[in-house]
């Protein structure tokens, strides 16, 4: 395997190449998501979503069971578990597209690998779980390991950081250190800064500014600002009506290597990444 990761992302021995950056789809399973919660909770149609989005250009589709948005409660793994596993197992058998799950519970994980899932999506990096990075050590799945102050329930009750950037980028050295001793490979991981998740306006704003700055070891980088509340906290859009937002989130990330996009648009964040390349291939 090449250590290259920030080039190459190795899984169950299938290399996908991150010269270019990757699309990840987002499918929420759930009843209660704040931008399509309860639109894909029927796993037929979950199923035709992911293949509506695979055909716009998704390089991974990233399936979630539970509710993560701020003041969400948990759920318990076995309807997670009910949630996902049928999605996961149609959509592996129906496509070759790369397929992660979205959940901090070690035992979903594990199930959702075993049903065909490549990539275990975790909000926590692992501190809610001590088993999850068992999982993922011995299944040799990709791991996103994201940051969070508080828990979903609480994170955006009062976050407070003494200095953004190098928080976030000193948990993250913690974490990757931890994982590698508990047996993870370095080009298992991805690191993705958890917009939204325990962070202040000028928090996420920061962030999106600076990203190229918490990358470490080569890790690939994952922006997930799709449709999140600080884009109308800025121009006092809706939910609905943030799709010109989140296209400036991934154009400001993308021109600081970003490696990974996850977004609901999966359709127009290719146009824009496509469109964009293609003019600065063109630049003196």
């Amino acid at each position: 395997m090449s250590n290259d990761i920030g080039r190459k992302w190795l899984i169950r021995n299938q290399e996908y190449c991150l010269d270019d950056p990757m699309i990840m789809g987002i499918l929420n399973v759930t009843p209660d998501s704040f931008s399509d919660g309860g639109s894909y909770f029927d796993p037929v149609h979950a199923v035709e979503k992911a293949h509506t989005m695979i055909t716009a250009g998704a390089d991974i589709i990233d399936i979630g069971g539970e509710s993560t948005r701020p003041g969400s409660l948990p759920v318990i793994a076995e309807e997670e578990l009910k949630r996902v596993v049928p999605v996961i197992d149609a959509l592996s058998k129906s496509s070759d597209v790369l397929i992660s799950v979205d959940t901090q519970k070690s035992s979903v994980a594990e199930a959702a690998l075993q049903a065909g899932a490549h990539i275990v999506n975790d909000v926590s990096a692992g501190t809610n779980d001590e088993s999850m990075f068992n999982v993922v050590c011995n299944s040799r799945a990709g791991y996103i390991m994201m940051h969070m102050q508080g828990t979903p329930a609480t994170m955006q009750s009062s976050p407070e950081y003494d200095d953004i950037l190098t928080d976030i980028k000193g948990f993250f050295n913690s974490r990757v250190q931890l994982a590698l001793q508990k047996g993870i490979q370095v080009n298992q991981m991805v690191l993705d800064p958890g917009i939204g998740f325990g962070k202040t306006l000028e928090d996420n704003l920061t962030i999106l500014a600076n990203i190229n700055t918490l990358r470490i070891s080569k890790l690939p980088l994952l922006i997930g600002a799709s449709r999140k509340s600080f884009i109308g906290m800025v121009d006092e859009s809706t939910v609905d009506k943030r799709l010109g937002g989140s296209l400036a989130a991934v154009i400001a990330t993308y021109i600081n290597k970003t490696d990974i996009f996850r977004v609901h648009d999966v359709a127009e964040t290719k146009q824009v990444l496509d469109i964009f390349t293609a003019i600065q291939k063109h630049s003196d």
